[in-house]
């Protein structure tokens, strides 16, 4: 698993390759989309953004995996929004907008994981390497 400081670089890497290609190319790894997910910082009150992918997008609902890589422990970005819901996602680097965050349910897991992993067969891969179950986080627009 990359360290802290590796997972920033490469999350600063991507956005810059959004920008300066005006968002042609960095839309979609592995082809899944990718997104920025920006949180609240749960000690330091700052917006945190971090780069990810969407396994699963049903229409206004987008699933994304706090996996780490399969680390023991969960990303800072789920600790942030599963103490603070109120987030911006931008998709395929398109206008952030603001969104509600929410920890998938032991059902809606059980029905989600299964079209998860036929979007990413590593995410499967993820699991096997912890104990811990990988969250999935559900984020649906802001009313």
């Amino acid at each position: 698993m990359p360290s802290d400081l590796q997972l920033k670089i490469m999350n600063t890497l991507h956005r810059t390759l959004l920008t300066v290609t005006g968002g042609r190319v960095g839309n979609s790894f592995f082809g899944m989309p990718s997104l920025q997910l920006t949180t609240i910082g749960r000690k330091s009150g700052d917006p945190r953004k971090v780069m990810l992918t969407a396994p699963v997008i049903d229409g206004d609902t987008i699933v994304i995996v706090a996996s780490r890589g399969g680390d023991p422990t969960h990303p800072a970005w789920f600790l942030n929004l599963r103490d603070n819901p109120n987030v911006e996602v931008s998709l395929r680097n398109g206008p952030e907008r603001p969104m509600t965050a929410h920890v998938a349910t032991p059902d809606e897991r059980a029905a989600l994981w299964p079209r998860v992993i036929a979007a990413y067969k590593g995410y499967a891969d993820y699991q096997t390497k912890t104990t811990r179950e990988i969250p999935l986080v559900l984020v649906t627009p802001r009313s």
